[in-house]
């Protein structure tokens, strides 16, 4: 699991939106990560199956990216990936304001297909 603090450098839109490629940014992140602790090198990734945006983000939201392996094959690794966002900013209290949510907005999920070729493989097999 990651958790970033989206910047103002990370605002793409009007009203400091965040691009979803943010997301898609940070599930690279977790899917190296999972190819390493799997396989001991951070692997390809190969394709997205499925993305879905579900909420905005906006600059000053603190997201949470995770993942898991949820099939293997001799290279290939198929993962799920969602990032929720846990905290976020109050401009309307002051500048510096902020909450952490009760409950975390699911932001964006995806599914997709990381390979790691046999020669490279020095994790558990």
């Amino acid at each position: 699991m990651h958790r970033v603090r989206m910047s103002s450098h990370d605002a793409h839109y009007a009203g400091e939106l965040v691009d979803g490629a943010r997301c898609l940014g940070l599930f690279g992140d977790v899917a190296t990560e999972l190819c390493i602790l799997q396989d001991g090198d951070e692997g390809l990734f190969r394709a997205y199956d499925s993305v879905e945006f579900l909420a905005p983000v906006h600059a000053g939201d603190f997201i949470e990216a995770e993942g898991e392996i949820v099939s293997a094959g001799n290279t290939s690794r198929k993962m799920r990936f969602e990032a929720r966002k846990v905290i976020r900013p109050l401009p309307d209290v002051s500048a510096s304001a902020a909450e952490v949510l009760p409950k975390p907005t699911l932001v964006c999920r995806a599914t997709g297909t990381c390979v790691v070729p046999l020669d490279k493989q020095r994790g558990k097999r």
